[in-house]
């Protein structure tokens, strides 16, 4: 079976609609890696994206894909062996901060639903064409932020999207109240010093506050 497009991107949708902020997680241990997953599902953010940055990123992707309830992508895809390294993991959809068409190829070819990043109207509407309509709006801040999101918004209402990058508790809503944001993915859950420390409870309540962000009216 190969995914389609249209497919993946239902898929991908339904999961970035669980929850309004997705953690992007950067694991240097990956013993750490169930724990923190329990711990961001209990506080109310389901979909998790394990970057690929660190030797001990797809080894974290395998213990946190036991974790009920949660929702367990790979971030940082680049080439087709990460698309096929990430699957074999346990991963169960992708995250991109771009786009080619050999990446998406692999995706579709491992039925791995993908977060593909697009950065300007042009990207977006190559990945439109090809019928992915929800994409990641990839590095947000400095590509213009909530500003520049909106704008690509007006003339293209049918793609939704997920920003990351310079995301934090004090611009999100701001993106969160666009029309065509389902989700903001960031980095603040789960901050280093906390992994560090294995204060679980601590990100568990930072996942409790991030799981109430909404839009502004």
């Amino acid at each position: 079976m190969v995914l389609s497009a249209q497919d993946a991107c239902h898929l991908t949708k339904e999961i970035c609609g669980l929850a309004p902020i997705v953690p992007v997680l950067v694991i240097q241990d990956a013993s750490q890696a169930r724990p923190l997953a329990e711990a961001l599902v209990a506080g109310g953010l389901p979909a998790l994206e394990v970057t690929l940055r660190t030797p001990a990123a797809l080894d974290a992707i395998r213990a946190m894909s036991q974790v009920a309830g949660g929702h367990v992508g790979a971030g940082t895809l680049i080439t087709p062996d990460d698309v096929r390294a990430a699957k074999d993991a346990g991963a169960s959809f992708g995250v991109s901060p771009g786009a080619t068409d050999e990446l998406l190829a692999a995706c579709e070819a491992e039925d791995l639903p993908l977060l593909p990043g697009a950065a300007t109207a042009t990207e977006a509407m190559r990945l439109l064409a090809r019928g992915y309509d929800m994409l990641k709006f990839f590095p947000a801040e400095a590509s213009g932020g909530a500003p520049a999101l909106k704008a690509i918004g007006a003339p293209l209402p049918q793609i939704s999207f997920c920003p990351t990058g310079g995301i934090s508790p004090d611009n999100a809503k701001t993106y969160l109240s666009l029309p065509n944001v389902i989700c903001a993915g960031g980095s603040w859950i789960a901050p280093q010093n906390l992994i560090a420390s294995q204060d679980w409870a601590g990100i568990e309540s930072l996942a409790r506050d991030a799981a109430k962000l909404e839009g502004k009216s």
